[in-house]
């Protein structure tokens, strides 16, 4: 959520006026769909979420001085001991990947030396596992920015009553909160894939599709607040910080504004038309309207913003500029870290197999239903790597396999499709083989390292504790170096 907000709370009045510049919005959108040139695909782009350290391994909030020393690739997270780096668009063909291997390497160099001059470190890793549960109901744990005020408020007044966060994995946990403080747990990296609007159904149901398979090769959030829960417990914890809905409407059928969807679709149109229709706006802020011609891009500030508050794990953006406009499908289920190539690796598999998808003469979304791939997403989340899903004319298979024996091969052909250098498509290709073969990613690593530094302890106790300030010093170390997490090894 990046745009700046004038209030902490909004009144009806404001409220009202908002749903009908939505509802203008929506119609001036249809209509520019019908008419307008969008700029050319074959761009990509990475947004990646960070945590800042103390010498204990506990986050710190400060990153607001960090930010006073670094450009405007940097920005704030919604929690005082987060920061955002923006990598800028750039073209895929040829060696484009290795060159933003380069830039998140580079970027995150330069974020190290800033919170260096302040005693402090920055990581990049899915969820802080050193968090605790003391520390997001007791600290002054956000960002002091309206936008973020006024977003907890909005989804606590929704709800009318206390967050409730409650997992269930290897250990369980159950806490309420009074505000969304869990959600600056989640650190990601969202990767965006910029396409024509005529192949954005497709892309999107794509996305789709492979989400399962995405969340178990990249697992790296098994720790929240130091408890063993799902191997990518960011996802459960993200989608329980924003639900605005009380048991009674979960039980209703009440959609949750985290949201994997409900249908493959056959326009952009039908995500945003989604977002208006099932969901109340949560921060109510109005532009002036301003009249454009045939030619020109419509801001849409008002459906952006509301779009920016329904948290869907592929996201639906349009964004306008003097230039142009274009629409790209931003992909937000990655887990941060661990290392560059490990994220980057990352990047290829996705970009890689949703060419190749979108490329079926019978793509899998019509041969496999939409309730399937949400339960392969669920599921892999949970089981990260060890998981099992279904796909067609396989039916039940581990999602290692399933990535070794088809998807790895699919995403080798798309990247091939998109112009990439062999020599690249290998490298990363291999990265994520690896995994797959040693069924090993950076959610396998923090709980073995954690049994072996910690046996047998107890959630809260010291020997829990002070393994996980080991392990994150491990961690770190080890993404230093800049090796691939299932090289990393876990001393015996």
């Amino acid at each position: 959520m990046g745009e700046e907000v004038s209030s902490k709370r909004y009144t009806p009045e404001e409220r009202t006026l908002y749903r009908e510049k939505l509802a203008e919005n929506l119609e001036l959108f249809d209509t520019y769909l019908r008419h307008a040139e969008f700029k050319s695909a074959g761009t990509i782009g990475l947004e990646l979420e960070l945590n800042l350290i103390d010498s204990d391994n506990q986050p710190s909030l400060g990153n607001t001085k960090v930010l006073e020393s670094l450009d405007d690739e940097y920005q704030s997270e919604i929690g005082g001991f987060n920061l955002e780096l923006n990598h800028p668009v750039l073209q895929v063909a040829g060696r484009g990947l290795k060159t933003l291997e380069a830039g998140v390497a580079h970027r995150l160099s330069k974020a190290q030396k800033a919170a260096e001059a302040e005693g402090l470190t920055v990581t990049s890793i899915g969820t802080l596992p050193t968090l605790s549960t003391q520390f997001l109901t007791e600290a002054k744990w956000m960002t002091e920015e309206n936008r973020y005020e006024a977003l907890s408020n909005s989804i606590v007044d929704a709800r009318g009553e206390y967050v409730r966060i409650e997992l269930d994995g290897e250990e369980k946990y159950k806490h309420e909160f009074s505000d969304i403080a869990p959600e600056a747990s989640c650190t990601s990296m969202q990767l965006h894939l910029q396409v024509a609007p005529n192949k954005f159904a497709e892309a999107w149901n794509a996305s789709q599709a492979i989400a399962a398979a995405q969340v178990a090769m990249s697992a790296n959030s098994p720790l929240f607040v130091g408890r063993k829960l799902w191997h990518e417990s960011r996802i459960p914890v993200f989608s329980q910080a924003i639900d605005t809905r009380t048991p009674e409407l979960v039980n209703q059928g009440v959609r949750p504004r985290v949201w994997f969807g409900e249908r493959w679709i056959t326009s952009v149109f039908d995500l945003f038309e989604e977002n208006v229709r099932y969901f109340p706006p949560l921060l109510p802020e109005i532009k002036d309207f301003v009249e454009f011609s045939q030619a020109d891009a419509p801001k849409l500030y008002e459906l952006n913003l509301h779009n920016g508050t329904v948290w869907r794990w592929n996201r639906p953006i349009y964004d306008s500029s003097d230039s142009g406009a274009h629409i790209r499908v931003e992909n937000r289920l990655l887990p941060a870290g661990p290392t560059p190539i490990d994220m980057v690796a990352d990047a290829a598999f996705y970009y890689g197999l949703a060419e190749f998808l979108v490329g079926e003469n019978r793509p899998v979304w019509s041969r496999m239903s939409f309730r399937e791939a949400e339960e392969n997403f669920f599921a892999c989340a949970k089981d990260g790597i060890g998981a099992r899903v279904t796909w067609p004319k396989i039916g039940h298979i581990d999602v290692a396999d399933l990535v070794l024996d088809v998807l790895i091969p699919q995403a080798r052909r798309g990247l091939s499709r998109l112009g990439i250098d062999k020599d690249v498509i290998e490298e990363y290709m291999s990265i994520v083989e690896g995994r797959a073969e040693k069924r090993a990613n950076g959610a396998t690593w923090q709980l073995r390292m954690l049994d072996r530094l910690a046996p047998n302890s107890a959630p809260d106790s010291p020997e829990r504790r002070e393994g996980l300030k080991q392990m994150m010093d491990a961690y770190v170390a080890n993404q230093a170096s800049g090796e691939p997490v299932h090289t990393w090894d876990v001393p015996a």
